[in-house]
């Protein structure tokens, strides 16, 4: 019996005793009960204590058993940090972890497995052009007709009236137009999202970048397409040039009844111009603050008050061309002919740089291209201010 039983078992005794006459001290007895007890905790918190050492002590000298081995061994400190140091080379090895500071700690980087597209860099003008394949040959010769005769009065037994109508041809000669990329092995074996794939896709991407650009600028020399901004689209008569020297209330208009002959106005045409000119167009207001222009977007195309028009970038914008600059282009795009001498061929090769692991792709195409159709664009220019 400890203590604190005979403590009570003669606290018992003594209630008993209480009906007697024999004189007890309580308040002494209750004092030594409370001095136990307080006692009695300490002892607890310090055995509590105690055993939480005994458990980290056994953690810290516990053996890990290998597999395959009948006995545990305690662990290799300096293999196990050889180890961790062996995967953290091949992981930064294949750029697949980063390390934060100079602790140990390694963050796993997650490579997503679709590659996230840039804007669009190719107007859809190449794609709404005339097409003429023409596999194997060198170039090419488009007749078009530039007018007609007028009939005259004729006396008695004179000659007629000579009324023969007149024509021209515009020439489009073969050109090659190339690209070239390379990427690393480790491009193509390890990432989880293709960049191969994106590369190769990029050599077609880069050609039609080159070609709808060279429909609008292209200078018609040796080994280039015939623009329609160029001299070397003689099919324009440079007199039928529109100048203009910013965009306002009556610009699409102008555009509209200055191209195509004195009989017509023409309702097939498209306006060529640049995003920062539909911009402008887009801005216009009245005096009153409303909107000059009805204008739609559809990505590259839209409408500006009905007239579709094209983005393209080779385009200069009004505002910050120089005067004489070709700006727009307005008429219809089948007037342009985009001859195809040969299809776009794309390769890949490992032969260039083996010994680096380098991957090379190319593509080439031979393309020709001309207005083909008198005065078949109304070309729009920079003016000096009035």
């Amino acid at each position: 019996m400890n203590r604190k039983q005979q403590i009570e078992k003669r606290k018992a005794e003594i209630r008993a005793l209480l009906e007697g006459t024999e004189a007890v001290d309580l308040d002494a007895l209750e004092k030594e009960l409370r001095d136990l007890d307080i006692e009695l905790q300490q002892i607890e918190k310090r055995q509590t204590l105690a055993q939480g050492i005994a458990t980290a002590a056994n953690d810290v000298g516990e053996q890990r058993q290998i597999p395959g081995a009948e006995n545990p061994v305690k662990e290799d400190p300096q293999k196990e940090a050889r180890k961790v140091r062996e995967e953290r080379g091949k992981a930064l090895k294949e750029n697949r972890s980063v390390t934060v500071g100079s602790s140990n700690v390694v963050l796993p980087k997650h490579d997503s497995p679709t590659i996230n597209p840039t804007f669009n860099e190719v107007s859809s003008l190449i794609d709404r052009v005339k097409p003429m394949e023409l596999k194997g040959g060198e170039s090419f010769e488009q007749p078009y007709q530039e007018g007609y005769g007028t009939g005259d009065y004729t006396a008695e037994g004179a000659d007629y009236a000579d009324a023969e109508p007149m024509f021209n041809k515009a020439t489009i000669k073969k050109t090659k137009i190339t690209a070239y990329a390379e990427d690393s092995e480790e491009v193509q074996k390890l990432p989880a999202a293709d960049y191969d794939s994106v590369v190769m896709d990029g050599i077609t991407v880069a050609v039609r970048k080159k070609l709808t650009r060279e429909i609008l600028i292209g200078d018609g020399s040796t080994n280039h397409l015939a623009g329609i901004f160029s001299a070397a689209a003689t099919a324009i008569d440079a007199a039928t040039d529109l100048g203009i020297s910013a965009i306002d209330a009556t610009t699409l208009d102008e555009i509209i009844y200055s191209y195509g002959g004195d009989e017509d106005v023409e309702d097939v045409a498209v306006l060529i111009l640049n995003k920062k000119d539909l911009k402008a167009f887009a801005k216009l207001r009245d005096a009153d603050g409303k909107k000059v222009y009805d204008v739609k977007n559809n990505g590259n195309t839209g409408t500006i008050d009905g007239v579709p028009y094209i983005i393209n970038s080779a385009c200069k914008a009004l505002g910050t061309a120089t005067t004489g600059q070709y700006c727009m282009a307005y008429g219809p795009l089948s007037n342009y002919t985009l001859a195809i001498f040969s299809d776009l061929d794309v390769q890949r090769s490992t032969d260039y740089k083996f010994k680096q692991g380098m991957i090379a792709h190319r593509g080439s195409g031979f393309f020709g291209g001309n207005v083909t159709a008198k005065n078949g664009f109304l070309r729009v220019k920079k003016a000096a201010a009035v």
